[in-house]
């Protein structure tokens, strides 16, 4: 069976900046990769959107869009089940719309 070492057999032929700029071009790729999240931390996230939305509390979301974590505070204006999207109105009481599955946490400010 000829088992391949992959770059790891052309690292002797180059020079330290290639093989630096490899390992970082890398370990970029693997930054884009959405978390994966429990059934007990989905249910973490339902109990806070629910109480925010009793008390019309404001609330921090940390959410996944185009490879990187981004954040935004808002009050939920309304859950859509069927399409599993929340609407979120921010400070500037501009509606931003996000995916149920991007949302990696839901803090209290």
């Amino acid at each position: 069976m000829i088992r391949d070492r992959g770059t790891i057999k052309w690292t002797a032929m180059m020079l330290p900046e290639h093989v630096k700029m490899l390992r970082d071009h890398q370990n970029h790729l693997d930054y884009g990769r959405k978390p994966v999240l429990d059934e007990q931390k989905y249910e973490e996230l339902n109990e806070t959107i629910c109480g925010a939305m009793e008390d019309n509390r404001i609330l921090k979301f940390t959410y996944f869009q185009k490879g990187e974590m981004t954040q935004l505070k808002g009050h939920v204006h309304y859950v859509d089940e069927i399409k599993k999207e929340l609407r979120v109105m921010d400070e500037l009481t501009e509606v931003h719309v996000l995916k149920l599955a991007n949302i990696l946490d839901i803090e209290h400010t």
